[in-house]
């Protein structure tokens, strides 16, 4: 039983450009996780981890995620973890002692085969996986789900914190010292804006 420790499972792409957005490098030593503390795994607010109103990350049909995916394109498990983390900005990041449970269950079920090459174990649908797929023909699929079900008002602020941080860790590689410094300023302001917007009582309109 396989459940993904391939080079590119355990942290290929953690620091590297991916899919995070310009600037996060290795330069800078802020990877795509650096707003959260590091605490992989857990994502902004969600995915395990505690989130505003002090609620658990959401949960979603690992299964059904994976089959979806897979209709798209052969991916190795780590793929699959960061493809559903991007979908659902952070919502939902599933752990890999969920995923490759199902991805083997899936296996034996004959829907899914894994394939090695290039030092990878990618994973790809049989044609009774894509049988499956063809059957759930419009249906939405469980990140789209996920998301629609969620506060868009905290799905606001995920993008919001996202784009802000592509540009800080920009700043971080390319700007000047007086730069780094005055975006270093600015954010503490901002935290403390932030903070006072807490401290306002509620709108009894509201």
């Amino acid at each position: 039983m396989h459940y993904g420790n391939d080079e590119d499972e355990q942290g290929h792409g953690m620091h590297g450009s991916g899919r995070g957005g310009p600037g996060f490098g290795r330069g800078s030593g802020m990877g795509p996780g650096w707003y959260d503390g590091g605490r992989r795994g857990r994502g902004m607010w969600g995915g395990g981890g505690r989130g505003p109103g002090g609620g658990r990350g959401r949960r979603g049909d690992v299964r059904a995620a994976i089959l979806a995916l897979l209709a798209e394109r052969p991916m190795h498990g780590y793929e699959m973890l960061q493809e559903l983390a991007e979908r659902t900005q952070d919502l939902w990041r599933p752990s890999p002692g969920s995923l490759y449970p199902a991805l083997q269950l899936l296996e034996d079920q004959g829907l899914v085969r894994s394939v090695e090459g290039d030092g990878r174990r990618r994973y790809e649908l049989t044609d009774d996986g894509r049988a499956d797929q063809v059957a759930r023909q419009g249906q939405p699929a469980p990140w789209e789900v996920m998301v629609a079900g969620a506060d868009q008002g905290t799905m606001a602020l995920r993008s919001a914190l996202r784009q802000v941080a592509v540009a800080v860790v920009q700043v971080a590689e390319a700007g000047s010292p007086d730069q780094k410094a005055r975006a270093g300023q600015l954010l503490a302001d901002v935290r403390r804006q932030v903070y006072l917007l807490l401290a306002e009582s509620p709108d009894p309109e509201g």
